[in-house]
């Protein structure tokens, strides 16, 4: 008895999941929407985009403990530039807040910063950025180098020490207390910018994408009558909803693998961590943005229809996303509205496993999380269905 009800019941799914790949053959739209968006999406803003910041995140070692480190200091974080983002006990515990994303430059002050000042010996501060974001580091180096600059003036009209701050690579080098800035790019040394951008426009196009292709899909079904057919065959609304998320999973994995080879061998970006840790945020991405799409398709009757309320999804997703701007960048009560933003979280992994080669011990929060939200918005969308063909 049960193996000729579990015969059924493969009977029947495989039936309907046949019925889905039919019906997806014979849309020709469908298919050239699988390739054109990502490639279009990809080579426009990977090429095209570039992000300005402003508050990055500053870590400080104050190894001379000094009023003098303690002005310098002071200095960095009191502009606009740059915000106080911690103060660290050694650079290694600074390396790992970089590394983890909570920073975005770090400044080292020696033990002898102070002495050598006073006694007009050349002396160092060494300023590290995270340069995952080659634009942001760019832009930090050159907050810094003119915070100094200003703090150099500051220091020669007051008299206080007898110091001459110089610019990196500046001609003169002789002055007595000069103080050298030496920048060092983590992540990124030739500041491509692009590896930042595709990488966040790679999670857009996987939510935004597999939205609006499960929402089409979807409608267009009701639109022939054929949900209604559905009803009268013996197949469970679970055997219904399973069947219609699979196949189109499936196809909208051809686009998955596509943009990753775009990533790859057309924008050259590196991938230093597992490349399975990005195919399985992928992959949930891809889940969500089903979600997303079935759960509008529920609420409305045209294809008209379910594009224009995606209009309505789709931009909020894309700008509370940090895919192409920086979160710091935006207001802060406008900060926390990106945890539920299952973008916010892919954006995140790829960044750390591609560029960084983080693994999983690093980027768990957000694997966590996006898997959280795509269970939330694929039992929405199942909810719903079932409501509908009830």
């Amino acid at each position: 008895m049960q193996d000729s009800h579990r015969q059924n019941f493969t009977g029947r799914l495989r039936a309907l999941i046949f019925k889905e790949f039919s019906q997806i053959r014979r849309d020709r739209r469908l298919a050239i929407s699988l390739i054109v968006p990502p490639t279009l999406q990809l080579v426009l803003f990977g090429f095209a985009l570039n992000s300005t910041v402003s508050n990055l995140n500053l870590g400080i070692v104050d190894d001379s403990r000094t009023p003098e480190s303690r002005e310098l200091a002071a200095t960095m974080t009191e502009s606009k530039s740059f915000r106080l983002g911690g103060v660290y006990l050694s650079v290694n515990e600074m390396s790992a807040a970089l590394s983890r994303g909570d920073l975005d430059a770090g400044i080292v002050v020696p033990y002898d910063f102070a002495r050598d000042l006073q006694r007009g010996r050349q002396t160092s501060v060494q300023v590290l950025l995270n340069a995952t974001n080659a634009n942001t580091a760019a832009i930090g180096q050159g907050y810094a180098e003119g915070i100094i600059q200003a703090y150099n003036r500051v220091l020669r009209s007051t008299g206080a020490v007898h110091a001459q701050f110089a610019r990196l690579a500046s001609s003169d080098v002789g002055r007595r207390g000069n103080v050298q800035l030496t920048s060092a790019f983590l992540f990124n040394p030739g500041l491509v910018n692009s590896w930042y951008i595709v990488t966040g426009v790679f999670g857009l196009l996987l939510i935004l994408n597999s939205s609006l292709i499960s929402a089409s899909a979807m409608v267009k079904e009701r639109e022939r009558g054929t949900v209604e057919q559905l009803l009268m065959t013996p197949a469970s609304t679970a055997e219904v909803v399973f069947a219609k998320i699979l196949p189109l999973f499936l196809l909208l994995n051809i686009m998955l693998i596509f943009a990753l080879f775009m990533i790859k061998f057309v924008f050259h970006t590196p991938f230093r961590g597992n490349i399975l840790l990005v195919y399985a945020g992928a992959a949930l991405c891809v889940l969500s943005g089903i979600g997303i799409g079935t759960f509008i398709a529920t609420f409305t009757k045209t294809a008209q229809q379910s594009l224009l309320t995606s209009f309505f999804v789709n931009p909020p997703l894309s700008s509370l996303s940090g895919a192409l701007t920086p979160i710091e960048a935006m207001p802060r009560w406008m900060q926390p509205l990106t945890l539920v933003n299952p973008i916010r979280h892919f954006s995140l992994i790829a960044r750390g496993v591609l560029i960084k080669g983080s693994g999983l011990e690093t980027v768990w929060p957000n694997f966590l999380a996006l898997a959280l939200l795509t269970v939330v918005l694929l039992w929405l969308s199942i909810w719903r269905f079932r409501k509908q063909l009830g």
